[in-house]
């Protein structure tokens, strides 16, 4: 059994703890809060006056001009060892209703729509190695009395348009291939009615330059 009265009893005649001084144990310092955007500055003017900001520009200026005449390679995309055809269905369906500035309902949400039906595709989209002389030459040689868009999977697009007088894109991150579902090259894609043909060629290597 505990005693607990004589506790309590104790506790309430106890003397309580009076707070003495001291007085200053050791060094004491103010404290001082570093000021970053004083450091940010003289970090700046310290690569100002070596001329390491110069060197950084230019190399800035280096990477992003070799990085547009030639892309970062699309990922995932082979040459095509053998010929595959499917079609391609671009309908897609309407999550929200579209309506005009008026506030007016054009088309409601759940509505199935073709693009197909209001903006055809005029040319082929034809998908190559930019480095492979034969896929160069087959896209070249095939579509040469057509518009159709030569698109670049892999390659330097501006030192092929200066070689070959003809306009060349790019599928930047490869979002084009995704959407059709190509894995290689060459490619086609072309209009058949309200649907897309898509057709991967197997095509013979060929020995040369991509230029």
């Amino acid at each position: 059994m505990l005693i607990v009265g004589p506790l309590l009893a104790w506790l309430g005649t106890a003397t309580p703890a009076l707070g003495r001084d001291y007085g200053q144990q050791g060094a004491v310092w103010p404290i001082v809060e570093p000021d970053l955007l004083a450091q940010i500055h003289a970090r700046l003017t310290r690569l100002e006056k070596t001329g390491e900001t110069a060197r950084l520009n230019q190399e800035l200026k280096r990477r992003t001009i070799a990085r547009v005449n030639r892309p970062e390679p699309v990922a995932g995309v082979g040459p095509a060892s053998a010929t595959r055809s499917w079609r391609f269905d671009p309908t897609i369906t309407v999550e929200r209703n579209i309506a005009d500035d008026k506030g007016r309902v054009i088309i409601a949400a759940g509505t199935r729509v073709n693009p197909l039906d209001t903006v055809p595709l005029r040319a082929p989209l034809v998908f190559l190695d930019g480095d492979d002389p034969a896929q160069l030459a087959w896209a070249t040689r095939r579509f040469a009395a057509t518009r159709a868009k030569l698109i670049l999977v892999r390659g330097a697009p501006l030192e092929l348009m200066k070689a070959r007088q003809r306009r060349f894109y790019f599928d930047q991150g490869g979002s084009l291939v995704k959407h059709f579902g190509i894995r290689a090259v060459p490619a086609t894609v072309e209009q058949q009615g309200r649907l897309l043909v898509i057709t991967e060629q197997a095509i013979e290597p060929q020995k040369g330059k991509a230029s």
